[in-house]
């Protein structure tokens, strides 16, 4: 973090005061340790201080106005929604039955084998491919 000021610390001076008034608030002590050691706050942990903060008496107004300015310059982080599933596809029985009768009297027949392949791969036929699928089981099946 680049300060203008080094020697200004606001966010420090405001843990140190909150650690005083709560000495034995183990969150506090997570948080200087973490800004100690990282060196920065997400936007969630400054605005806990700062409830923490506005409770304690003495507190100047002055540095509580300041971390209010740091958590506004925060960028706020959103958490993007889960895909949606993809919808499962149904196999078209009639189609699937059609082609092993086809392909029961009719082993090499290459339409059907290619429509076959597709249709163990998962792929959804088109209704065209379907009326395919019908129209020949209506001229050499029946």
């Amino acid at each position: 973090m680049i300060r203008k000021n080094p020697s200004v610390d606001v966010i420090n001076d405001i843990l140190r005061l909150t650690m005083e008034a709560y000495p034995a608030s183990n969150f506090i002590k997570s948080l200087l340790f973490q800004y100690q050691e990282r060196g920065g706050l997400s936007k969630k942990q400054l605005q806990d201080l700062h409830a923490k903060a506005a409770k304690v008496a003495g507190m100047p107004p002055g540095k509580l106005a300041t971390l209010e300015a740091v958590i506004l310059k925060k960028p706020t982080r959103y958490k993007s929604p889960m895909p949606f599933a993809a919808p499962v596809v149904i196999k078209d029985e009639k189609s699937g039955l059609y082609i092993n009768e086809i392909l029961v009297k009719y082993p090499q027949h290459k339409m059907v084998l290619f429509l076959k392949s597709k249709y163990d791969n998962g792929d959804v036929l088109s209704p065209a491919e379907k009326g395919e699928i019908e129209r020949l089981h209506k001229l050499l099946i029946k």
